[in-house]
């Protein structure tokens, strides 16, 4: 895995494909493996270029206060240092506030937002969510295990669990076999999420975005697509019918193509798409 240094810390990233780059961000607590559904697919078409962001994974982990900004402007930083003047960027949940910040404050680095379970601003409702992972995470000591007791009830539906239990089990084996975040760093990035505000800012983004939810997402509901929406024109909002907060692992197929459609259209190549749930 290659390494490189940005800003004050050293960044891990995975590159795999050939082709015009698409960025993929981490969401909270992840590593760049947190795609791997996407980037097989997605490879075959374009150069995915996943980083561990600050605090996770294999990159470092400093002290201080870490913010989505800070966190855009590491991924502006890396991709200067990768020589990646111009990406499409992916991410879910963590990750598209991260993009939000980019694409508001580095526009000639933005091709394309392609948004994932996005918020531009932490209200009580999430604020109490979050709240109770940093409760949890402290005390099972492990990050690892409050992802797969604290955050997958929120992520995946009911149904999920009741029908398929051996992929949730596969899912949890999956984060366990990742490296764990350290709780301090989990305590930071944690804290960028509570303090995370880009509403401001949304009238500067003129990249071409893209905002997909599930339909029973009660973490960022079709409340916050309704924001980015009337303040980014031209921006597509895709509801997934009978998904939680993470469609790419509910629905992994239909959510590769609506996702790749999107992508392809921006280079011009397009893919055919059958319809799901409803695009607004």
């Amino acid at each position: 895995m290659p390494k490189v240094k940005v800003n004050d810390i050293i960044v891990n990233y995975d590159q795999q494909g050939s082709g015009e780059p698409i960025v993929l961000i981490p969401y909270l607590a992840a590593d760049h493996a947190c795609y791997a559904f996407q980037v097989a697919e997605f490879s075959k078409h374009f150069t995915c270029i996943s980083l561990d962001p600050r605090g996770a994974g294999e990159s470092d982990k400093p002290e201080g206060t870490y913010t989505t900004e800070l966190f855009a402007d590491d991924v502006a930083a890396f991709m200067n240092v990768i020589g990646v003047d111009q990406a499409q960027i992916f991410g879910l949940s963590l990750a598209t506030g991260v993009g939000l910040w980019l694409a508001a404050k580095y526009p000639e680095k933005v091709k394309s937002l392609s948004l994932h379970g996005a918020w531009t601003k932490t209200e009580p409702f999430l604020r109490t969510v979050v709240e109770s992972w940093r409760v949890l995470a402290n005390a099972l000591g492990s990050v690892h295990e409050m992802t797969i007791q604290g955050i997958f009830p929120w992520c995946l539906t009911p149904d999920l669990y009741a029908e398929r239990p051996d992929y949730i089990e596969s899912l949890a084996a999956f984060v366990r076999s990742r490296p764990e975040q350290p709780i301090d760093a989990f305590m930071r990035q944690t804290q960028a999420v509570l303090d995370h505000d880009v509403e401001a800012h949304l009238g500067k983004i003129k990249a071409p975005t893209q905002v997909t939810l599930g339909q029973h997402d009660m973490i960022t509901s079709k409340r916050y697509a309704d924001r980015i929406a009337a303040a980014i024109p031209g921006t597509e909002v895709t509801v997934f019918e009978g998904c939680s907060h993470a469609v790419l692992y509910e629905k992994v197929e239909e959510f590769n193509k609506v996702t790749l459609d999107f992508l392809q259209r921006q280079t011009g190549e397009r893919i055919s798409v059958r319809s799901i749930g409803s695009i607004l």
